[in-house]
């Protein structure tokens, strides 16, 4: 049988420099990806650098709620 709670869970990442960016509307959007993670084992908001399509370079992305 499977635990109520599991370990990994759904998170998704979004672009940091373009939310500060997103007051002009001609970039098109915001850059944004979907992982996992292990809630005991790093249970703090995750942040990595991922390639932004729209910035068109590595840019910090962190955890957002659903």
């Amino acid at each position: 049988m499977a635990k109520g709670k599991d370990a990994r869970v759904r998170v998704i990442l979004e672009c940091t420099s373009c939310v500060r960016n997103s007051v002009n509307k001609e970039l098109g959007g915001i850059s944004r990806y979907i992982t996992q993670k292990n809630r005991h084992n790093t249970p703090s908001r995750l942040e990595l650098r991922k390639f932004c399509l729209y910035c068109y370079k590595h840019t910090l992305h962190g955890e957002i709620k659903k």
